[in-house]
């Protein structure tokens, strides 16, 4: 019987854009399995000075409804590497824009643990009207001043 070959990729997914589905359907297409872990609202704190503006689990529960994930998990609050060493992915995927990771020191790392987990970072950016969390508030809050938003 064939071994199922599970991906993992994580992200924050604040506001869901054409970018993040291009990386989940290019993560999915590598294995059987795409697992995704979507960051603590703590960890996204941490990392972006903010808090995310949609919450943990309604960022988690829209991540999973998406095509290409078959799971959607939260992070952990303690070790970045928990839910991978939980899961132990055959592959993990970076998004083209992630910075957070040095690759090779990630696998280095993930050896220690007995992991020989390949990595694999999206490189198909998708450019579109707004690609991040900023480009879209920025944009809410320019037609909100416009006037846009009157009832």
């Amino acid at each position: 019987m064939k071994k199922e070959k599970i991906v993992v990729t994580a992200g924050t997914f604040d506001i869901l854009h054409p970018g993040h589905y291009n990386t989940l359907k290019y993560a999915k297409s590598l294995g059987d399995k795409l697992i995704v872990i979507v960051a603590r609202d703590e960890t996204v704190k941490k990392i972006k000075g903010r808090k995310p503006i949609i919450p943990e689990e309604q960022r988690r529960f829209m991540v999973e409804t998406l095509k290409p994930v078959d799971k959607a998990i939260l992070g952990s609050l303690n070790n970045k590497l928990e839910p991978i060493l939980n899961i132990r992915p055959d592959i993990i995927v970076l998004g083209p824009d992630q910075r957070t990771f040095d690759t090779e020191q990630l696998k280095e790392e993930l050896k220690r643990y007995g992991l020989n987990v390949n990595i694999v970072k999206c490189k198909e950016y998708v450019k579109c009207p707004f690609h991040s969390s900023y480009d879209i508030v920025k944009e809410v809050i320019d037609r909100w001043k416009r006037g846009e938003f009157e009832e």
